[in-house]
């Protein structure tokens, strides 16, 4: 009996210790902070959440690591019911995003939560360069992206332009992809053109079948020897099929996907640029590389000394086309020659096939001239290794000396003695005596309205030469022209920014931000706005003179860009003010001298 009562009492003593204990954990608030991965690649991103449950943190901590860049991407609540007991846990999530690569460790967190001190364990990231796949890997079919950088050959001539081929290769399972972008392309010893998207196919790699898409880039190589290509990152975002949609083909039919970020890279690629060679050189090479035909003509033929004769010259082919000039012709010593001015008409969509225009006026100088010499322009061929030299023969003249005045003829006096004076009756003879003069008016010269005449077509000359100038000055300088399109495409874009917020878009509000952040750094940097990213900041040493406050502002954009796609901007309000700091961020970049 004793021990039975015992028993009872002990019961009930540790069931009154449970409830007590439940009540004081439930009163009790933690904060806890997490990683959805330790490990990710340069391009990546990761998320961090800080979770407060059972309170409200007081004090919200704002980890700093160098090296990372943490920002806060958006907060939710979630409220709970277990056993009547209410349980609410705030969650704010940071994006995490790494500067480069190497371990990170972010420090222990501290925040007040209900009068409470409390702090977090520190966590560990790693963050690694990406790499290429290997060939095992790719014929596996484990890939659900990779890239590949090819060349038309892995030797060519310094100063000669070859289409390099970057292919985005996706599995057959991606149901859509997005947010493409460069993240690093590194090309030691190429000057780099605009990147145009190709064809698209689709191939058999390995056990699966890929989805191939074409970038083709432009390249020149700016110096003699050996240069590196590579490797080439970018980062995308890749639709796949939801793994939790079992069996059920209706509910496959509604699967939306789920969206995975992968990075990609390609391998480093190894070219020889093989220096122009140095034997047998033309007198009147001076840099073109290309294939090229030649085509002259000029006119008038039948002229006078000091006249014009239009020189037509047409070089057509394939090579760059902009940077061939016209070499000075020595034979040309009895002309007056003028500065050429010339005109492009491109058939291919990369600049490098087409024909060049140029129009020179020559004048002879004497009459001693029978013809336009023979003009010669030569050009390096880099399919044969040689030299080649194209020549228009002479084009013949006839030259007149300018007429030569007659001098005038001074009447003497009359000779009285003169016989047989014949007076012709069918011509008056010439008055001798005039008679009176006398002012009829205001001479024309003194007549202000004749003199503002007069003045007009100096000043509608003056106009002209003016406007025919700057034109000249603006076809001249491909880089104004693009200051110029650029600053009336953010002029636009800020309009735009203005009425998207009004209307609350947020979608297409950060995608206009993001292209006009493109646009206008490309311009600065003179290079594609394509090949534009955040990483540009830290890059590019032309961006070092613009203040510090300028290239935060820029990086600020950036992120609010970033996170647009996982965590929406809500409110007008709130997209008024990013427009805002657009526009004042664009200002000063644009003071800031490239």
């Amino acid at each position: 009996m004793k021990s039975n009562r015992f028993f009872f009492q002990t019961a009930a003593v540790l069931f009154m210790a449970a409830l007590i204990f439940r009540a004081a954990t439930a009163d009790a608030a933690s904060f806890t902070a997490s990683l959805d991965r330790d490990s990710i690649t340069l391009g990546e991103t990761a998320t961090m959440s800080l979770a407060f449950e059972g309170g409200k943190a007081n004090n919200l901590p704002t980890p700093e690591v160098p090296g990372l860049r943490i920002v806060q991407s958006g907060s939710s609540q979630n409220v709970s019911i277990i056993n009547g007991q209410m349980t609410s846990t705030v969650t704010v999530t940071y994006s995490v995003t790494p500067q480069r690569a190497g371990e990170f460790t972010i420090p222990a967190l501290t925040a007040d939560v209900n009068g409470q001190r409390l702090s977090t364990e520190p966590l560990k990231l790693t963050a690694r360069k990406a790499d290429a796949p290997s060939a095992a890997a790719v014929n596996s079919g484990s890939e659900i992206a990779f890239l590949k950088l090819t060349l038309p050959h892995e030797k060519f001539y310094s100063g000669q332009t070859v289409i390099g081929r970057v292919e985005l290769y996706l599995r057959d399972d991606v149901q859509n992809f997005g947010n493409f972008q460069f993240t690093g392309t590194p090309a030691e010893g190429f000057s780099v053109g605009k990147m145009i998207e190709g064809q698209r196919t689709r191939t058999q790699v390995g056990n699966r079948v890929y989805t191939v898409i074409q970038l083709l880039l432009p390249l020149t190589a700016v110096k003699s020897g050996a240069l590196t290509l590579g490797p080439f990152t970018a980062s995308a975002v890749v639709v796949l099929p939801s793994q939790n949609q079992g069996g059920n083909p209706f509910f496959q039919m509604l699967n939306q996907g789920e969206q995975r970020q992968v990075s990609l890279a390609t391998e480093q690629l190894a070219v020889q640029a093989l220096p122009l060679p140095a034997e047998n050189v033309p007198a009147d090479f001076n840099g073109a590389i290309g294939n090229f035909s030649l085509n002259v003509t000029a006119g008038p033929t039948n002229l006078t000394v000091g006249d014009p004769i239009t020189v037509r010259v047409q070089i057509s082919g394939r090579g760059a086309l902009n940077a061939v000039t016209l070499p000075d012709q020595t034979a040309w010593r009895d002309f007056k020659t003028f500065p050429p001015t010339s005109n492009v008409t491109n058939t291919d969509q990369f600049g490098f096939q087409g024909i060049k225009t140029f129009e020179q006026i020559v004048s002879p100088l004497n009459s001693d001239v029978h013809e336009l010499p023979p003009f010669s322009f030569s050009f390096f061929n880099p399919d044969d290794g040689a030299y080649h030299t194209l020549t228009q023969p002479a084009t013949p003249l006839l030259v007149h000396s300018a007429g030569s005045t007659p001098m005038p003829v001074i009447a003497g006096n009359k000779n009285s003695n003169a016989e047989n004076p014949a007076s012709p009756q069918d011509i008056l003879p010439i008055k001798e005596d005039l008679g009176t003069l006398a002012q009829t008016g205001t001479p024309l010269i003194a007549s202000p309205k004749f003199l503002a005449v007069q003045g007009l077509p100096v000043i509608a000359f003056l106009a002209a030469f003016i406007w025919r100038r700057r034109a000249d000055s603006l076809a001249n300088n491909p880089r104004l022209r693009r200051q110029r399109a650029v600053a009336q495409l953010v002029r636009d874009g800020l309009n735009d920014l203005r009425r998207l917020a009004a209307e609350n878009k947020p979608d297409e509000f950060f995608a206009t931000l993001f292209r006009l952040l493109q646009e206008q750094l490309g311009e600065r940097l003179d290079c594609p706005a394509s090949a534009i990213t955040e990483n540009v900041l830290d890059e590019q040493p032309a961006l070092r003179g613009a203040q510090a406050a300028t290239l935060a502002g820029l990086r600020e954009l950036f992120q609010l860009c970033n996170q647009a796609r996982y965590a929406p901007v809500r409110g007008s309000g709130e997209l008024n003010s990013v427009a805002a700091q657009f526009e004042k961020t664009i200002g000063e970049l644009q003071g800031v001298k490239a």
